[in-house]
C-alpha cells in the first residue's frame, strides 16, 4: 500500500531558540512546542491518538504527553531514533500509522538541551551507540569521537576525488545564513561572507566553524493526520506525498567504506520520488538536513539534484537562495537557526507550503521536500504538497 496522500500535516509549533533555556526541562519545552502544535492544528489534547517520538535516549517518552497534556485514549507510540534522520522517520511512521486507520491524529514532539544539558550534546550520544564499537576500532584511535571528526574524511575524500572547494562549502554556510537573517527566531542573525567563512578557525580538515552546525536549546512539535480529517482542520492541509527511510553500506566505520560519498539518503530519494510521483525538477523548496555544509552537497547529489560530483557547481552562485534555482533551508538550517535535530526542519517546510514563512517565503511553493541525516549516514525524506 503507498502511503501518497493519506495523510497531511496539520500543526507545527515551535518554543525560541536559544544558546541555553536555564531552569527548563526537556519535557518543559517539548509540552510548550506540543501545545502551539495543537492550537495552529486548531485540536485538543484528547483528540491525540499516536505519539511518536523522534530521538530515543530517554528523556521523555509517550506517557510523559499522557500524564501532562491529559491525552485520554492513546493508541499507539513509538520511537526513531535514527539522530538526525529520526524527525522525517517519524513523519513516515505518524503517515502509516493513520493511513492504516490506528491512529487520526499523531504528536511528534522533539526538544533538546544540547547547548545547556548534560550528555545531550550530538558528540555524547553517537558515543553511545552500539555502532560506535565498530567506530571505536577504526576512528577513535586515531582521535576522532565527535560527528565533525567523523564526517570530515567524507568531505575530503569528495575534493580529492572531483575537486570540491571549500569555498563552495561556505556557499552553503553564506546562503542559510542570509535566511536566518530574515527569521524571527534564529539564533545567528549576523552577515556572513564567504571571506569570513574561510578565515574561521578549522575544527576537522576540511570543515570550519562556519561548516558546522549549533548545538540549541528549545523544542518542536508536528502533528500529522488522517487526509480525509484533514481536509476541515483550521490551516490547509499539507500532504505526505512521499517518504522513505535509507542506510548506508556497511560497515558502520565510514572510513571502511568502498564508497564514502554516499549516505543512506541515495537508497531512499528513489523510493520516495516514486511514490510522490514527482522530479526533483518538480520542488519549489527543499529542506535538507544540514549538520555540515558538506552533508547538504552530498545529499543534493544523492537525491538527483546533479551528479554524483557536480554538487560543488551546483550550489554556486546563489542557487541555494530563495530565487535560485533550488531554494534551500530557507529557515537558516541548523547551521544558522538551531539545531533541533533536523524536527525545525519539517515545521518549515510546512510553512513554506502554507505560504506562512514570512520574509523568507518562496514565491509559489507547492511540492517542497525535508530531509535527514542521521548518526553514520541514515538517511530520511518525506515529499510534501498543499492539499
Amino acid at each position: 500500500m503507498s502511503l501518497s496522500g493519506k495523510a497531511a500535516v496539520t500543526g507545527v509549533g515551535d518554543t525560541d531558540f536559544t544558546h541555553d533555556a536555564p531552569g527548563k526541562t526537556i519535557l518543559e519545552l517539548q509540552l510548550q512546542a506540543s501545545l502551539a502544535a495543537l492550537r495552529d492544528a486548531g485540536l485538543h489534547p484528547r483528540d491525540i491518538d499516536g505519539i511518536v517520538m523522534p530521538m530515543g535516549g530517554g528523556a521523555t517518552v509517550a506517557e510523559d504527553f499522557v500524564t501532562n497534556l491529559g491525552i485520554p485514549d492513546l493508541r499507539f507510540s513509538t520511537t526513531t531514533p535514527l539522530g538526525g534522520a529520526g524527525a522525517v522517520a517519524a513523519v513516515q511512521c505518524a503517515a502509516a500509522a493513520v493511513a492504516t486507520g490506528l491512529c487520526r491524529h499523531v504528536l511528534m514532539p522533539l526538544g533538546r538541551l544540547g547547548r545547556s544539558g548534560q550528555n545531550q550534546r550530538i558528540g555524547a550520544r553517537i558515543q553511545a551507540m552500539p555502532q560506535f564499537r565498530t567506530v571505536g576500532e577504526f576512528e577513535s584511535p586515531m582521535g576522532a569521537m565527535a560527528p565533525a571528526q567523523f564526517y570530515a574524511p567524507m568531505a575530503r575524500r569528495h575534493m580529492e576525488l572531483y575537486g570540491t572547494t571549500s569555498r563552495q562549502l561556505a556557499e552553503i554556510a553564506v546562503t542559510t545564513r542570509r535566511h536566518a537573517i530574515l527569521n524571527g527566531n534564529a539564533r545567528m542573525r549576523q552577515p556572513l561572507s564567504i571571506e569570513d567563512h574561510q578565515a574561521s578557525r578549522i575544527i576537522a580538515d576540511p570543515f570550519h566553524l562556519f561548516d558546522c552546525s549549533l548545538e540549541s536549546d528549545g523544542a518542536c512539535a508536528v502533528i500529522v493526520s488522517a487526509a480525509d480529517v484533514a481536509r476541515d482542520m483550521a490551516k490547509p492541509r499539507v500532504l505526505v506525498t512521499g517518504v522513505a527511510e535509507g542506510h548506508p553500506d556497511s560497515p558502520s566505520a565510514i572510513t571502511q567504506r568502498p564508497d564514502m560519498t554516499r549516505v543512506g539518503l541515495a537508497k531512499a530519494a528513489a523510493r520516495a520520488f516514486a511514490m510522490a510521483g514527482v522530479t526533483p525538477a518538480d520542488i519549489d523548496v527543499a529542506e535538507i538536513y544540514d549538520c555540515f555544509t558538506w552533508v547538504v552537497l552530498c545529499q543534493l547529489e544523492d537525491m538527483g539534484f546533479c551528479g554524483k560530483g557536480e554538487g560543488g557547481a551546483f550550489v554556486e552562485g546563489g542557487a541555494l537562495g530563495l530565487d535560485g534555482r533550488l531554494p534551500v533551508n530557507t529557515h537558516g538550517g541548523l547551521l544558522s537557526q538551531a539545531h533541533m535535530a533536523g524536527m525545525n526542519h519539517v515545521v518549515e517546510l510546512v510553512r513554506q507550503l502554507r505560504g506562512e514563512a514570512g520574509a523568507a517565503q518562496v514565491r509559489d511553493a507547492e511540492v517542497g521536500l525535508v530531509t535527514g541525516y542521521g548518526d553514520l549516514g541514515d538517511g530520511t525524506i518525506a515529499i510534501m504538497a498543499r492539499g
